[in-house]
């Protein structure tokens, strides 16, 4: 008990070393959040495209560059997006290392997020959108009166698991230097030569963050469904 103890010490407690734990999870979060907004507009602007082609054989050009973007993305690991961004778009910048994290995971997140909204779209009955234009609604109107307010409804909780996912996903930013939840506990790992604990406590904060934005999701989920339905 007594060493057990002391390794929780010199892994957390000596030299302050906790506060590598909390810069990370700070830069996860940052990240996460950042990155999954950028992947909501982008998801949006696309999918709502993609879905305007389909109903009226317009943007042609802009319908094949989301297509072709969504492809590319999703068929290429997340990793090597991150170090082409890194090591070749920004290579001569300045650009701040987190910024470059957001901008690589929202570019992802934005590809999974149009797949989702897509299909959010595509779960609502035709007829509402066909309706909404006979009473002389534009599409704009009724995409965004009509068809997305029940097209967030049935995505909502594949909008929380992307968030989820890409809490994770940070992970793999430490490639680049950035100090995430995972760099921390390897860098306190790196001096005290002791991985159990920094292994443990980084897996028990992921656990914590994963198991509260699924309960949080599921009360968001209920109660735009009693708004909805009233």
């Amino acid at each position: 008990m007594e060493k057990i103890l002391e390794s929780f010490y010199y892994s957390f407690l000596y030299d302050r070393r906790y506060l590598y734990i909390l810069e990370g999870l700070k830069n996860t979060l940052i990240i996460a959040l950042f990155a999954v907004l950028i992947g909501i507009i982008i998801g949006t602007i696309i999918a709502i495209t993609r879905n305007y082609y389909e109903n009226t054989g317009k943007l042609k050009v802009l319908n094949f560059l989301g297509k072709t973007y969504v492809n590319i993305i999703r068929g290429t690991p997340v990793i090597l997006q991150l170090m082409i961004i890194y090591y070749v778009i920004f290579k001569t910048s300045d650009i701040s290392i987190l910024i470059v994290g957001i901008i690589a995971f929202g570019i992802n997140s934005g590809a999974y997020v149009a797949e989702i909204i897509r299909a959010g779209i595509d779960s609502v009955s035709k007829d509402q959108l066909e309706g909404g234009l006979a009473l002389g609604l534009n599409y704009g109107k009724c995409m965004r009166y009509i068809v997305l307010p029940q097209a967030i409804k049935n995505i909502l909780p594949a909008l929380g698991n992307e968030f989820i996912t890409l809490v994770k996903e940070t992970s793999v930013g430490s490639m680049i230097g950035i100090v995430d939840l995972t760099k921390a506990s390897d860098i306190i790992a790196s001096r005290t030569y002791e991985y159990f604990f920094p292994l443990i406590i980084v897996a028990i904060i992921y656990l914590i963050i994963t198991l509260g934005l699924t309960k949080l999701v599921s009360k968001m989920e209920v109660k735009l469904g009693k708004n909805i339905s009233h």
